[in-house]
């Protein structure tokens, strides 16, 4: 058996290349964007081949999902082509079925894969009839083994807690899969302008605020922040994911898969999609959500 796996988007590559590197596999490689940084980081020297080789050598086919990317759903598409046999293992929560469209064109894997009984249940439901199966995440048990081994303390201390904030390029993903920039109801700008104008609603002292910008996003786009909030702000992101996490003792964003990450650390996690926008997808109980705290003290 040959086996092509097909990444772009960091959120699916993180499952798949631990997936690869846990079953011990030798894919034919298909990688672009964030994809190419996350396998090498946990493979070490990668070599990639053309997506129309890839199908045509391999007897199966295993693909992330991308919003910022067609890679994925061109993949698809040629599989079904070449009668390859296809997976899609889905590495969130939200936002299913745009996964497998593009321009009113819909390209479903043989199978879904997802990692917990949430998704699997969400999957099968907006999926009927195609197969669904559960999968370990692999990408989550190399997160609790890191954890694990970061021996890492939290900052808290007499001069408040460490906050985490993970930012989401909420406005580019409305505007390339929906046409409209304000397609979820709030931008990116306006959640972290949310967060940092009811700071107070934490509850305790803050002696650190880390941004850390999505992979996709550029650097120094939030560096408006400093100037307009008076706050102990840094930039954040030149560190792995796992040790930023576990030297805060809050993590905020909006429906970030670094805040599943902060949930299965044992952090205080908090959504802070400001009034207007959408409910935050993720189905974690353990997340707090902002505008529920601030209704409270209204």
């Amino acid at each position: 058996m040959t086996l092509a796996v097909v990444s772009h988007d960091a959120g699916g590559a993180e499952i798949l290349s631990s997936y690869v590197r846990k079953h011990g596999l030798r894919p034919l490689l298909v990688l672009d964007g964030p994809a190419r940084a996350v396998f090498a980081r946990k493979l070490g020297a990668i070599d990639t081949v053309p997506l129309e080789d890839a199908i045509a050598g391999s007897s199966q086919v295993l693909c992330g999902t991308s919003w910022q990317s067609n890679l994925e759903f061109d993949a698809i598409g040629l599989a079904k082509r070449h009668s390859r046999p296809c997976a899609a293992f889905i590495d969130h929560w939200i936002n299913y079925a745009e996964r497998f469209e593009r321009a009113s064109i819909t390209h479903f894997p043989d199978e879904i894969w997802v990692g917990d009984a949430i998704a699997a249940d969400l999957a099968r439901r907006q999926f009927v009839p195609l197969p669904v199966r559960l999968v370990e995440n692999p990408y989550f048990e190399d997160i609790s083994a890191e954890l694990a081994a970061v021996c890492v303390p939290s900052r808290r201390g007499a001069n408040g807690v460490s906050v985490l904030y993970v930012c989401e390029p909420v406005r580019e993903h409305g505007l390339l899969r929906f046409g409209n920039e304000r397609h979820f109801g709030y931008v990116e700008e306006e959640a972290l302008r949310f967060f940092c104008s009811n700071i107070a609603l934490l509850g305790a002292p803050v002696a650190r605020i880390r941004i850390r910008p999505h992979p996709s996003e550029k650097a120094g786009k939030y560096d408006w922040v400093h100037a307009e909030f008076a706050l102990p702000i840094e930039a954040g992101g030149q560190r792995p994911l796992v040790e930023e996490v576990a030297e805060s003792d809050v993590v905020v964003g909006c429906e970030s898969m670094a805040m599943a990450i902060g949930v299965l650390a044992g952090k205080r996690v908090v959504s802070c999609i400001p009034a207007g926008g959408k409910p935050c997808g993720l189905p974690h109980p353990q997340i707090e959500h902002m505008r529920q705290l601030l209704k409270a003290c209204s």
